[in-house]
């Protein structure tokens, strides 16, 4: 015969409750081919072809990197230049003073044709990897026909003028327009 204390449930127990785990992340697919962009081919590293990323935005993975979301003015060619140069030096970059000025002015190229989109706001993302950096601009102008650069826009020519310059591109979608381009230090 069980006793009270057997049967009573309003006793705690001497152990504190198992917690379950936590759930495990999903197995992200793998990144698409993007096809180049206005003809640029695309370079081989060590690690086979730059890719880009889908879409539905700007991911950065397994590297170093800053953004600076700006205000689309004329102005802000000169500060994403100087940010950029800021964030070389803590990142211990010293390039020479050629090379230096060669990445200011592939950036003022970048900046200044995402300012000619007409958005209200442009976003720089700046990533390193094996003494390469990335610039990436977008210009959030939205209901810009989606496709490569607008007819005219001749950013990529003038930023392959630039002998450290490796890859660049462009493509447009629904959410604005983004150039790129890798620089080697």
């Amino acid at each position: 015969m069980a006793s009270k204390a057997d049967t009573d449930d309003s006793h705690a127990p001497d152990y504190p409750p198992k917690t379950p785990p936590p759930p495990k992340r999903p197995v992200s697919p793998p990144r698409p081919e993007i096809p180049p962009a206005q003809g640029v081919p695309r370079p081989r590293g060590p690690q086979g072809p730059l890719t880009g990323t889908a879409r539905r935005g700007v991911a950065m993975r397994n590297r170093r990197g800053v953004n600076w979301p700006m205000e689309a003015a004329p102005w802000s060619v000169k500060g994403v230049q100087r940010r950029i140069t800021n964030q070389l030096g803590e990142w211990g970059y010293r390039p020479a003073l050629a090379a230096l000025e060669a990445v200011q002015a592939v950036v003022g190229h970048l900046v200044t044709a995402a300012l000619g989109d007409g958005s209200r706001r442009i976003s720089v993302h700046l990533t390193d990897q094996n003494r390469q950096i990335c610039v990436l601009v977008l210009s959030h102008q939205t209901g810009q026909a989606t496709g490569h650069a607008p007819v005219g826009d001749d950013t990529l020519t003038r930023i392959t003028e630039y002998p450290i310059v490796s890859s660049c591109g462009t493509d447009t979608a629904a959410d604005g327009r983004r150039l790129w381009a890798v620089i080697d230090l």
